[in-house]
């Protein structure tokens, strides 16, 4: 299959939805980008949690190459479910970037790093380490059902989900 990366125009979202208008389903949650990587795709893992990140922190510490984590934390504000410290060990296991349906911290760091995330927000306020959440299973995000080994395509214009890998033509 083809790398997306290797597509020459900054705005994938819009080529990819006129592409395969009836593959793909774009969230309709305005997600802010955070991050040095502003477009950013993979196979997607999910997390469904509530206000605990030890689930979001345990899986990014795994290898990751190839893959999306999506963090349904069911669009809460009052804490963080991704910092630096774990944004950080994202890119040490090669993940391809980060989606959080919820709020997250550290954001001048994360804005540094190498790794590209979306989120609803941001606060400083950290979650309770209770060791809960659900890993791949179906989470509903803005009328979208995203499920483990979904395609999640990002960049600046949003975030769309397939069920198989998108090819791109070449547009040389």
């Amino acid at each position: 299959m083809a790398n997306v990366f290797a597509y020459p125009a900054l705005d994938l979202l819009p080529d990819l939805c006129d592409l395969y208008p009836d593959d793909t389903k774009v969230l309709a949650q305005q997600f802010n980008d955070y991050g040095q990587i502003k477009i950013f795709h993979g196979q997607v893992v999910t997390i469904k949690c509530f206000e605990d990140n030890s689930l979001v922190k345990s899986i990014l510490a795994q290898d990751g190459k190839g893959k999306v984590l999506v963090v349904d934390g069911g669009a809460l504000t009052r804490k963080a479910l991704l910092g630096d410290l774990i944004a950080e060990s994202a890119i040490k296991n090669n993940w391809q970037g980060v989606v959080i349906n919820g709020f997250i911290r550290d954001v001048a760091t994360i804005n540094s790093l190498n790794i590209g995330v979306k989120a609803l927000g941001t606060t400083p306020i950290k979650t309770e380490k209770r060791g809960l959440g659900d890993l791949n299973t179906p989470v509903n995000i803005a009328g979208v059902n995203i499920r483990p080994n979904d395609w999640l395509y990002a960049d600046e214009n949003g975030v769309l989900i397939a069920k198989y890998e998108l090819v791109l033509p070449n547009n040389n």
